[in-house]
């Protein structure tokens, strides 16, 4: 979601490639590939080599990647392996990356060790020390993005609009807390980071720390929406959730400043 809102801020800047399953209208005309098969994205890299690469691939789905963890691995762990392995050395590498490299309540700054609670963790920690092998790279963590998604149900500002619409019953979790801005807004923040000489890891701090209910009623108000939904504890859930997972900063340059709140 972070990388169509990108797509979206920057439409001159950013030349798109996306998984070839997603069809939305919004990126019809985007250049389409599966990630694990090379030969569909090989020719694209080659035939201009960019100067920047903002690698914003990952399968988010929590609950599947516990389900498959195998799978999970190949498609958040191999297949940036394999583009690393083609990306000329003199292009600047930028991987975003997600607060859930963490999982045990607190607060946690660029200094903090990783302790994923899941296998999505897992795989994102992995993944964040494999780019950090390559001279100049940046990993860029960042917490709930809320925006449009390009199909239109995805993120959870997409996903509580889509389902109220059709009907379908919402819970939302109750104890769980995560550093939340706008979607525009940490597109901006990452560009600006990827533009920078900025390497290693840097975390994009927010002046939002809300829980899953307080979030799902603005939003849904927001739209005009009664905030109708169930909620439910974590310890209740068949899969693992975050808690209260803050993310701080270390630094304190202009590119460490907090995103605005969403209200």
């Amino acid at each position: 979601m972070l990388g169509f809102s990108l797509v979206r801020r920057f439409p001159t800047l950013m030349t798109p490639l996306a998984n070839s399953h997603n069809r939305a209208a919004d990126g019809e005309a985007w250049a389409r590939a599966l990630l694990d098969q090379p030969a569909q994205w090989l020719p694209w890299l080659q035939a201009e080599p960019p100067d920047l690469v903002i690698y914003a691939h990952a399968v988010c789905n929590v609950s599947k990647c516990q389900q498959h963890a195998a799978w999970a691995r190949r498609m958040n762990i191999d297949c940036l392996a394999s583009v690393l392995q083609h990306v000329p050395a003199a292009t600047r590498f930028v991987y975003l990356s997600s607060d859930h490299v963490f999982g045990g309540d607190g607060i946690y700054d660029e200094s903090s060790s990783p302790r994923p609670i899941s296998v999505y963790g897992e795989t994102r920690v992995a993944a964040e020390r494999l780019v950090l092998q390559r001279p100049g790279a940046l990993v860029v963590r960042s917490g709930l993005a809320i925006g449009p998604s390009l199909n239109g149900r995805a993120g959870f500002f997409d996903w509580l609009r889509y389902r109220q619409a059709q009907q379908l019953p919402l819970t939302v979790i109750r104890d769980e807390w995560r550093s939340t801005a706008w979607s525009a807004d940490l597109a901006q923040r990452v560009f600006d980071l990827a533009r920078s000489e900025l390497t290693g890891i840097r975390h994009v701090t927010t002046q939002s720390v809300v829980s899953r209910p307080v979030l799902a009623r603005v939003l849904m108000q927001q739209q005009g929406v009664s905030p109708d939904f169930d909620v439910r504890a974590r310890a209740e859930q068949s899969y693992p959730h975050l808690g209260y997972v803050e993310l701080a900063t270390i630094y304190d340059d202009e590119l460490a400043a907090p995103l605005p709140a969403l209200w």
